[in-house]
């Protein structure tokens, strides 16, 4: 029973058709009770058992023997009968294809196709047994790079994925199934990343074509689901804890003068060492090379329809989330002019309609005014528009409140329209500049009248984070867009009460989504297309460091001060200290660092930026 590798075609045809023959009787003849069987019938059939053991380790000549065997099996599997034959069905189901050879796997493969088709008594094992060939066997795992070739595991992910395929077709129940196999089986918190990062990989190969459309939706929202939790389970406490030491928190200190892709390659100031973070990076590398297939093959707008969704459902309020929802970034990067625009309307859609609570209005708002800071392929009239729609919110705001006939100015109650107010304020902040370069952008944001909402008695520059509002106004005011100044009192401080207040118990006011990704791994995928602030150009300084005073701006009147804003801000070209330099930010007082200065050249970013975040619950 069986087939030597070295025969040629028509002994290798005589022995299977001998085999298939001997596998048929030997399965027909144990069909009947145990006390029933013949000894010799009983001894063979123990034969065929040790013949597919998935516990025995075989050379090339063994894996051949087996293939013989298995093929035998596929031809006679109508003789297969779970009471009688359970000890050869687990064989079968508990064998890994990941030890075996091209030829041994796809016979394994026909075999499992073969008996999902049998009247559906073996659906779910068949396709739990695939599943379960997502990932490496257990020995296999810790050795993953050395004894697995990056061909051979492409290999055997495209032989599971078209076996899925080919089941999904013949049995109608299966993509139901096997969505729910995949359920139960994708990997848990702390699984071995390896294990984590191959059964994601293999798992979203499915998302094409039929099963795709089957099951994509499910597939994409489990693994969102995984790049949360693990994110979430990452504090900024195991980021920094090593900061006074090794200085791997240093995020945007290069020098402006420098070579830009050597900084990218700058990856020592990125994070790692943390188990969820370097699981977290294994499987963001997945999920962007997925993305990334899904735009060469286009159907990336599909895939990002799909992500939105699950975004706003399970991420867009997980505001302890750092890396996971740069996956929509990523997306966005790939097709500017479709899906990046998508989002940006996307989240100011949220914000703007009254459908959803208070926590996801400011979410999203705090959500538009990263992405549209940080995402160098937007460009600068869609950053225009978006802020005119802000704005005009904020007027309306504004308006609303001046028909009450009680008006507080209590943070807590408009803090939408503070998370508006400070969004606009941060963009700007990075846009500026760039918006300056276009006549007719220039103008249109003039006619925003954005003087009107940061001078109502709602006093939002008294309440949004002094940090962002220094440097909005130093930018501001060079670019003669609006002057005032605010008498904040410590301004050094990383925060203030009233800002604390509108923030809320989730330090939304602290919330920048997008702020510097500190993946290593995964960094690569980010970094070409995000603004570092380090790279900003700011209204206040050329290239050469020197403050610019003209910007032409229509009707601007410098002169304009609301009586409750009556001091002066600092424009002393050398005292930088408060610029931006908490514009990304944490709690903890213990991380500050002091802005680096260089009296020759203009802004500089402090030695090491602070993340956003929200304390723990």
């Amino acid at each position: 029973m069986g087939a030597e590798q070295q025969c040629d075609d028509m002994e290798v045809a005589f022995s299977d058709s001998e085999a298939f023959r001997s596998v048929q009787h030997v399965l027909q003849s144990v069909r009947m009770d145990p006390f029933l069987i013949d000894l010799r019938d009983k001894e063979q059939y123990d034969i065929l058992l040790c013949a597919v053991d998935s516990t025995t380790r075989r050379n090339s000549d063994d894996q051949a023997m087996l293939a013989t065997t298995l093929r035998a099996l596929s031809e006679a599997v109508s003789k297969i009968d779970i009471m009688y034959h359970h000890a050869l069905l687990h064989n079968i189901f508990t064998m890994s294809i990941w030890y075996y050879n091209r030829d041994t796997r796809d016979a394994l493969l026909d075999l499992i196709i073969r008996l999902s088709a049998v009247a559906d008594q073996y659906l779910r094992e068949c396709l739990q047994m695939l599943v379960n060939n997502f990932t490496p066997p257990g020995p296999l795992v810790s050795q993953m790079e050395k004894l697995v070739s990056d061909d051979k595991r492409k290999e055997i992910y495209s032989q599971l994925h078209e076996s899925l395929k080919m089941i999904s077709d013949t049995v109608p129940l299966a993509p139901r199934v096997l969505k729910d196999i995949i359920n139960r089986s994708m990997p848990k918190l702390f699984d071995n990343k390896v294990k984590m990062v191959s059964f994601v990989e293999c798992m979203l190969g499915l998302d094409t074509e039929r099963l795709g459309d089957l099951i994509g939706t499910s597939l994409l929202e489990k693994v969102v689901d995984l790049l949360t939790e693990l994110d979430v389970n990452i504090t900024w406490e195991d980021i920094l804890q090593e900061e006074h030491s090794k200085g791997i928190f240093e995020m945007e200190l290069e020098d402006l003068a420098g070579d830009v892709d050597k900084f990218g390659q700058e990856t020592e100031v990125l994070f790692g060492g943390n188990v969820c973070a370097e699981k977290l990076d294994g499987l963001m590398v997945v999920v962007c090379e997925h993305l990334k297939s899904c735009a060469e093959h286009g159907c990336l707008k599909r895939e990002f329809d799909i992500l939105k969704t699950i975004f706003r459902k399970g991420v867009l309020k997980v505001h302890k989330s750092k890396f996971a929802q740069f996956i929509m970034f990523y997306a966005c990067s790939l097709d500017p002019e479709i899906c990046g625009l998508d989002f940006a309307l996307f989240l100011t859609d949220i914000f703007t309609k009254k459908e959803d609570d208070a926590i996801a209005r400011m979410s999203a708002v705090s959500y538009v005014g990263s992405y549209l800071s940080r995402a160098r392929f937007i460009s600068a009239d869609t950053v225009v528009a978006i802020l005119k729609r802000l704005v005009d919110w904020c007027i309306d705001h504004c308006e609303r409140q001046k028909k009450k006939h009680t008006r507080t100015k209590n943070p807590v109650e408009h803090q939408i329209f503070y998370a508006s107010c400070q969004a606009v304020m941060y963009v700007l902040c990075f846009r500026l500049r760039s918006i300056m370069d276009y006549p007719n952008l220039k103008s249109q944001v003039f006619k925003m009248n954005i003087r009107s909402i940061l001078m109502d008695p709602l006093e939002p520059l008294k309440v949004c984070l002094p940090s962002i509002v220094n440097e909005f106004l130093r930018q501001a005011k060079a670019a003669r867009l609006f002057n005032a100044s605010v008498d904040l009192e410590l301004e050094d401080r990383i925060d203030s009460d009233l800002s604390k207040a509108f923030g809320g118990v989730n330090r939304l006011d602290m919330f920048f989504p997008f702020d510097p990704y500190l993946l290593k791994e995964s960094d690569r995928y980010i970094r070409p297309n995000f603004e570092f602030w380090s790279l900003v150009k700011t209204t206040y300084s050329d290239d050469e460091g020197d403050e610019l005073g003209d910007f032409d701006a229509p009707g601007m009147n410098v002169d304009s001060l609301d009586d409750n804003f009556d001091v002066e801000l600092n424009s002393d070209d050398d005292d930088i200290e408060y610029t931006m330099n908490k514009m990304s930010i944490t709690p903890h007082r213990s991380f500050y660092h002091p802005m680096a200065m260089s009296g020759d050249s203009g802004l500089s970013m402090p030695a090491r930026i602070r993340p956003s975040v929200s304390p723990p619950s």
